[in-house]
């Protein structure tokens, strides 16, 4: 094999969620700016999919303080402060650049940006529109990157980041027909999103597969806090295909009322004070345990009730719950739905400054891929704002940066080429390969854990990692590529759990008898890189 291209610009964006999609429109007015997307821009990645809403302070009762205060209880004080100080202080000026665009958000009578409470939140500041609130919010930008001529390298998956000495300098990656592509930048935007995907149940795209950690952890990058998965009270029970599929917290905010199988309202024993709308964390683990304790659904549920409100609520607040339902034979205006916890975001990522700057030269990180903003439990809400601020700021840094010679050592190269040609003389089935990780990280690295069932996930996942993958032509090597991603990223994961130490947000370790809180907690975040010898280096930081 040879690399059959080169690409040379300015800004490469890896990744077309609303993050990465943002990062090219803020950076082409700067220079060559080039988008690369593993699937259609804009269509396959989580923002799309993203059905709730976007947390902005635009009421007078509320404030940007009071939103900082909810986001850092909510992350159990594992978020970094000034990352959120940043997050509620320019959310709302996202939003209005958006509604410039065209965005169309549900408005009130009194012609205000319509909001809905979430959990976690002392005030209704989520923005919708609908229940398709991502939706709009992609149709809008890739408008915007039409509009701005950024080229699009579409169903092209990249597979590993290019450096010159200690800098990023670029990505290779694969066509769509396995032909190797050199990308040569200036400066490199991660915006992959998240990894959900290495999880057996998952509200994630098929393209959730952790590939930017993995890429960035194998350049070098560090990353803080990857043990912190936060898994979704409400995904889809039934039917089996349709297992994860995010019902979303709208329907909860709308004031829907979770009932186990004895007809009990069984949050009033897990957060009387806010209820369903306490944050997924608990939602999660209350749904879980009920589970566990034998009062869910034959399924393996419980129930998700909105009958007692108006039909017409119903169908103009939730109409893509309700068009989903009838399509699994299920009305929701007179019938309950059958929910699951199910693995959703990854708040742990690449450890950025407030301008994007990873600990790598030449690289930036934004969204799902980088740690930091959400801390070790995120709002509902805050993503799809976490997308549009830190893009924003993602694509401007990097674009700012000078341009120079971009020098590219043969022998990476030579290694891409290596890698894959022994993938096209493997043996083992990456479908077979996957769906084993999947099973092992649902069991041993879910909601709750222990440290025997991380070490057993571990030990699939770094035995997984090194199996010889069978690429069957040279069009199906990107499948072996991610799974071995996956593979890395579940490791971090499973390493990361086992290093801290405590119980924390979306981290519950049942073998660790804890009497501090998270306010009070002798640990910070955790780190995990490695040094220039390979040798990985992790810590838990106060």
């Amino acid at each position: 094999m040879r690399a059959d291209d080169v690409v040379d610009c300015h800004v490469l964006v890896i990744g077309s969620g609303g993050a990465g999609v943002r990062a090219a429109i803020e950076a082409a007015p700067y220079g060559d700016t080039v988008l690369v997307s593993k699937t259609i821009a804009g269509k396959g990645g989580c923002t799309t999919m993203a059905e709730g809403g976007y947390n902005a302070v635009l009421r007078e009762e509320d404030s940007c303080e009071i939103h900082y205060e909810d986001t850092l209880r909510g992350g159990a004080y594992l978020n970094d402060p000034e990352l959120v100080k940043i997050l509620v202080k320019e959310s709302p000026l996202r939003m209005d650049d958006l509604i410039r665009w065209g965005a169309v958000f549900d408005f009130t009578e009194n012609n205000e940006v319509a909001q809905r409470p979430f959990g976690g939140q002392r005030f209704p500041r989520t923005c919708y529109a609908g229940d398709r609130t991502g939706h709009e919010m992609m149709t809008t930008l890739v408008e915007q990157l039409d509009a701005a001529e950024v080229p699009k390298l579409e169903e092209v998956t990249v597979i590993d980041l290019l450096k010159d000495g200690d800098r990023v300098a670029g990505a290779m990656a694969l066509d769509e027909n396995g032909a190797l592509v050199v990308l040569k930048a200036d400066s490199t935007i991660l915006a992959t999103g998240g990894g959900t995907r290495v999880y057996d149940v998952s509200t994630n795209s098929s393209s959730g597969t952790g590939d930017g950690f993995a890429m960035a952890y194998r350049a070098g990058a560090e990353l803080i806090d990857m043990e912190m998965i936060q898994f979704h009270p409400t995904g889809a029970v039934y039917p089996y295909d349709a297992r994860g599929r995010l019902i979303t917290e709208a329907v909860r905010g709308e004031g829907g009322i979770l009932v186990n199988r004895l007809g009990e309202r069984f949050m009033k024993r897990y957060d009387p004070d806010r209820m369903e709308l306490s944050t997924r964390d608990v939602v999660a683990r209350a749904i879980a345990t009920e589970i566990a304790n034998g009062r869910g659904t034959e399924r393996g549920g419980v129930w998700l009730d909105v009958t007692h409100l108006p039909k017409e609520q119903i169908e103009t607040r939730l109409p893509v719950m309700l068009e989903q339902f009838l399509k699994f034979g299920v009305d929701i205006r007179t019938e309950p739905m059958e929910v699951a916890p199910t693995a959703h975001h990854i708040m742990g990522g690449l450890k950025i400054t407030p301008e994007c700057r990873t600990t790598l030269s030449g690289l930036f990180a934004c969204g799902e891929s980088a740690g930091g903003v959400q801390g070790a439990n995120r709002l509902g809400g805050n993503a799809l704002a976490d997308t549009q601020v830190f893009g924003k700021r993602a694509g401007e840094s990097a674009a700012r940066t000078e341009k120079r010679v971009k020098k590219i050592d043969p022998a990476q190269i030579a290694g891409a080429e290596k890698r894959l040609d022994r993938f096209l003389s493997g043996t083992e089935n990456p479908a077979m390969a996957r769906d084993e990780l999947q099973h092992a990280m649902w069991k041993g690295a879910g909601i709750f854990r222990d440290e025997a069932g991380l070490k057993n996930a571990l030990a699939t996942a770094d035995r997984l990692m090194q199996a010889p993958l069978k690429a069957v032509s040279q069009k199906n090597l990107a499948d072996c590529c991610i799974v071995e991603n996956m593979c890395l990223t579940a490791s971090l994961i499973c390493r990361s759990a086992l290093i801290r130490p405590e119980s924390r947000g979306a981290h519950m370790r049942i073998d660790i008898v804890q009497e501090w809180d998270a306010a009070h907690s002798p640990y910070g975040h955790t780190y995990i890189s490695k040094n220039r010898e390979g040798i990985e280096g992790r810590k838990v930081a106060a």
